[in-house]
This record gives C-alpha cells, structure tokens and sequence, in this order.
C-alpha cells in the first residue's frame, strides 16, 4: 500500500506542475498583463514601465519558475485589482437512493430513483435554483433568498450543486450494485446463512461504490467549473464569480491563482479516491 501510494502521490505531483506550467503559458500568451494593468488609454511609456517593474520584459520561463517558487510557498501573487492575496450532500443523498433502486428493480422506489435521476439531467440548474427561491424562501419562508450570513443561506446552493452530481452517482450505484449482487459469490455468501446487512454492505456495497468513488471526485470538479451559475443566483460572491470577474477584467494572476486552486482540488481528490479504491479492491494496488 506504502509503495502504491508513493506511484500515486508522484503521478498526481506531475499532473500538478504540468498544468500549472500549461495555464500559466497559455494565460500569458493570451493577453499582454502590461497592458491589462496599465488600460486601454496609457502610454506606451507607462506600460513599458509597468512590464519593468514586475517583471515581464524576463522570458516566460523565468516568469513561470519565479511565480511557482512563490506558489509552492503559498503566495500565489495579489490581484491587480483587489490587491488581496456539495459533493457530500450528493453522495449522501444518491448512493443510498441507488442502493435501495438496486435491492428492489422495477420496483416504487426503482421508478422514483429512475425518475430523479433523467429529471436531474433535464432540469437546468439556475431553473431548479429560481423554484427553490419561489418555494422555499418566497412562498414558505423557510430559507433566506440569498447572501452568506449564516449556514442557512448555504442550504438552497448545496442542494442545486448537489442535485446535479447527483443522478450520475445515482445511475452508477444502481447499475454496480445490479451486477454485484448477480454475482456468484453474493449468492455464496447468502447460502452460507449470512445476514442480509452483511452481505449488502460488506460484500455488495464494497465492490459497487469503487467506481462511484472516482465518479464522486470528477463530479466535484465539474462542480467547482459551474458554481459560478449558482453563486450568481444566490449572490455569492465565491471561487466561481471571482473567476469569471478576474477573467473579463484581465486580471491574470487572480485567474491563475484560481485555476491553480481548482486543478489542487481536482487532484487531491482523485488521489484519495485512488487510495480509496485501494482500500476497498486490494488487487487495483498491483495494477
């Protein structure tokens, strides 16, 4: 397990640093962050200035280097204009509704979970956020419409983001646990007078939620790439908005401190869900 981890933490280290190096490349090509700071309406005088003083008359590869010394060190540059250096609701709310789809098929709560699922990839997701607002803020008062004062004004944005994660997970779940327990082994621990729990979750769940684990990290990278929608919504001014604010307004080293942040995320998690998979399936370690 040691060694497996080590091939694991070393892969997902390349992966980082390659695309870092590629975003970095590719945002400095783009644009010209001299001109960026400086405006439309400066002289060529003070955006030469400005290229001088921080430093991009060097060659990019001096640039990227300098930037990812400071980055390892935790200061990933400031804005030039700030100046300022849900998955879990998903799993939580899919995999048990898959794991009970799968233990009855063609069943009340099959159709229900079947139902949910194609109405989870239909509904697109600032509709599904508007008619939460008219239900539960508008019409119920349940919930407020939007800010981030308290943990209450989280619950409507975890439900959205969650919400569509969660039919991908769900569909899986129901699928692996389908052809888990069509297995011979299932029926030999059933014939061997196990107890239904044990051989549901012991035996069954283990072997079907490998894949939904590395669904699970991928589906909170495609989370972090669509809150802005949701932030938008409920005014939350996140990762997401201030991406897309720092991307209109040329504002490279927010955008590349983000996109930095994002791919860390992404990583990480795809790292402990191999090392998750690992656990559960001893054999993925000698693959």
């Amino acid at each position: 397990m040691l060694f497996y981890t080590l091939k694991r933490f070393g892969l997902a280290s390349l992966v980082a640093l390659t695309v870092s190096f590629i975003s970095f490349g590719l945002l400095y090509l783009s644009s010209d962050p001299a001109i960026a700071m400086a405006g439309e309406t400066a002289s060529d005088a003070d955006i030469e200035a400005i290229r001088k003083l921080y430093g991009f008359d060097r060659p990019i590869l001096v640039q990227y280097f300098d930037w990812l010394q400071r980055a390892i060190g935790g200061d990933l540059g400031k804005s030039y204009y700030f100046r300022t250096s849900a998955i879990t609701f998903a799993i939580l709310f899919s995999v048990p509704l898959g794991v009970a789809a799968a233990i009855r098929p063609n069943s009340i709560i099959d159709r229900v979970a079947l139902f949910l699922s194609v109405m989870g990839q239909a509904l697109p997701s600032f509709w599904f956020a508007l008619m939460l607002i008219v239900l539960l803020s508008v019409n119920l008062r349940l919930l407020p419409t939007s800010g981030s004062d308290t943990w209450l004004h989280f619950v409507m944005p975890t439900v959205v983001l969650g919400y569509y994660a969660a039919p991908a997970i769900m569909r899986l779940t129901r699928t692996g646990m389908l052809e888990v327990l069509s297995t011979d082994y299932i029926r030999t621990a059933r014939a061997k007078g196990l107890r239904p729990v044990v051989v549901l979750f012991k035996h069954a769940l283990r072997n079907a939620i490998i894949p939904v684990v590395s669904l699970a990290a991928v589906q909170f990278g495609f989370m972090l790439g669509g809150s802005i929608v949701v932030e938008t919504i409920f005014a939350l001014h996140g990762a997401g908005f201030l991406a897309w604010e720092s991307i209109t307004r040329n504002d490279l080293p927010t955008v590349q401190g983000l996109i930095l942040v994002f791919s860390l995320f992404y990583i990480v998690l795809t790292f402990f869900a191999d090392l998750l998979n690992a656990w559960l399936d001893p054999r993925i370690r000698i693959s």
